[in-house]
Parts: C-alpha cells; sequence; structure tokens
C-alpha cells in the first residue's frame, strides 16, 4: 500500500468514526450489533484494518446512515486505483496506456474534457501527439514505442464520430499559446481545432484568458457520471467517489459558462494562428 492508500484508508477510518458517534453509539455497542471483537471498531476508525464491503454496510446500518453506504463503499474500492504514478503507468511504454484509453472511451457516452494548458488528446494531430509523447518518453524514462503511442492515440479519436457518443470539450485560450513541436506542429492543430468546431457531436468552448473563473482548477476528463481523471505532475487521479464526481461536474458547468463558442471560438483560433505566421516569419 502506497502512502497515499494510507492516508486514504485513515481518512475512511474518520469519517466511518464520526458516523458512529453522530448515531450515538460506543465502540463496544458496535461491536456487539455486528458481532466483532470490540477491538476491529478501533483499528477501522483509525485505519489500522482495511473494512470490507460488508463492514461499511454494518456501520451504515447500525448508524442509521444507509444513505451514505454508496458513498463509503466508492471510496473503500478507490483507495488501491485512485494514485497511480505516472512511471508506472507508462512503465511498458506509451502505447498500452493510450489502449487503456481507448476501452475507457469504448465504454463511455459522454465524455467531458477540460485542459488548461495543452491540447486534448483526442483532437491532436499525429504532429503534435509525437511531440508530447516524445516529451513524456524522455522525461519518464520509459521505453520508446513512439509508433505505437501515436497510433492508439489517433485510434481513440473515432469516437468523435460514432453517433451513440458525445463530447463536450473545454480548453483554455492558453492551450493555443503552449508550443508543442514547433510552429509548423502548432498551425496545423490550430487548423484541426477548426474542423472540430463543425463536427455535430462535439460541443467545443475555449475559456479566454480573461475570463473570469471563480476557482483554481486543473485538467480532467470526466467519463459519464462514473470516472474522472486528474493528471498532476507526478501521478494520475482516478476519482469515482460519486459526490466527487459531482463536484467535477458543477464544476464543467460552471466552465462551461464562461466558455466562447461557436464563431467567437473560430475567431480566436485564427487570430492566434495569424499571429503565429506573423512571428514566425
Amino acid at each position: 500500500m502506497t502512502q497515499s492508500s494510507r492516508d486514504a484508508q485513515e481518512a475512511l477510518g474518520q469519517r466511518l468514526r464520526e458516523i458512529r458517534r453522530r448515531a450515538g453509539l460506543t465502540g463496544r455497542r458496535l461491536a456487539n450489533l455486528a458481532g466483532w471483537h470490540e477491538s476491529k471498531v478501533s483499528k477501522l476508525e483509525y485505519g489500522k484494518l482495511r473494512p470490507s464491503d460488508a463492514d461499511i454496510r454494518a456501520y451504515c446500518e447500525y448508524s442509521g446512515a444507509n444513505e451514505q453506504s454508496e458513498d463509503l463503499l466508492a471510496t473503500l474500492h478507490n483507495i488501491d486505483a485512485a494514485y497511480m504514478e505516472t512511471r508506472r503507468l507508462l512503465s511498458s511504454g506509451t502505447g498500452r496506456r493510450q489502449d487503456e484509453l481507448v476501452r475507457l472511451a469504448e465504454r463511455t457516452k459522454l465524455t467531458r474534457i477540460y485542459q488548461n494548458v495543452l491540447i486534448p488528446g483526442i483532437l491532436q494531430t499525429p504532429e503534435y501527439a509525437r511531440a508530447i509523447l516524445e516529451r513524456s518518453i524522455a522525461r519518464h524514462r520509459i521505453p520508446d514505442d513512439i509508433d505505437a503511442g501515436v497510433a492508439k492515440r489517433m485510434e481513440r479519436q473515432q469516437f468523435l464520430y460514432r453517433r451513440d457518443r458525445r463530447f463536450h470539450i473545454l480548453i483554455a485560450e492558453q492551450t493555443l499559446l503552449t508550443t508543442v513541436g514547433g510552429d509548423d506542429v502548432m498551425l496545423g492543430q490550430l487548423d484541426r481545432l477548426l474542423v472540430v468546431i463543425g463536427l455535430p457531436r462535439i460541443a467545443f468552448g475555449i475559456l479566454r484568458a480573461t475570463a473570469d473563473i471563480p476557482q483554481q482548477t486543473t485538467n480532467f476528463v470526466m467519463f459519464d457520471d462514473r470516472t474522472a481523471t486528474v493528471e498532476t505532475i507526478t501521478a494520475e487521479l482516478t476519482i469515482t467517489q460519486p459526490r466527487e464526481i459531482a463536484e467535477y461536474g458543477r464544476t464543467f458547468d460552471m466552465l462551461a459558462e464562461l466558455a466562447v463558442t461557436g464563431d467567437a471560438a473560430r475567431t480566436l483560433i485564427m487570430a492566434t494562428a495569424e499571429r503565429r505566421r506573423m512571428e514566425s516569419r
């Protein structure tokens, strides 16, 4: 178990202790009701013992908190899976990770994406994707399977054209300005975005640099209302708790209200491309 997993298990134990205390139950009384040794309650509540699904349900049942069982079970199931170090995630190269993303996309009907620095993978040109993955290979010192990684990233883009899939994609204006692969690559990528705006199953918006965003946000992707992934410098977080998923959904809706779309987004992209052409001359 990683340190992050231990911290999460301790936090879950604290929540169980709060539920018990609010119900006016002593640890001894709960142990008697559940048929446990008295020491088990203390071990669970201080994160010394990993609870089972049955343990969670017992806490909720005897504390009169059955409405919290779904969220607590999601927390339990997410403890070990929630934090995956980037180097471990990419240990066999970029292709396998891209393949995992393809399988996740296959199970998703609505994908919501927010990116604040880089163009989302599902909208990248092959040249842009290659430059990004080359950086990842060099930085994390992982096997160089760049061709497989790019091919899988392009394969994932097929879902943009499936009638049963919808995408809502938001990018910050900074993503248009961040240089990846040089001016030629960036101009090709900006042209790609102009095409994307017209696709029928994609809602696309750009948050201007001057947008009045009420809170700091990181990039994230939501897969239906089931899972959200968040990239950090060293790891990728997988969020599955219903209350956290709902919070990400509210944040996404807030950002969407601030974004420019349609002709305004096209104008912004074309103006950015023209400035880059002029500066590269």
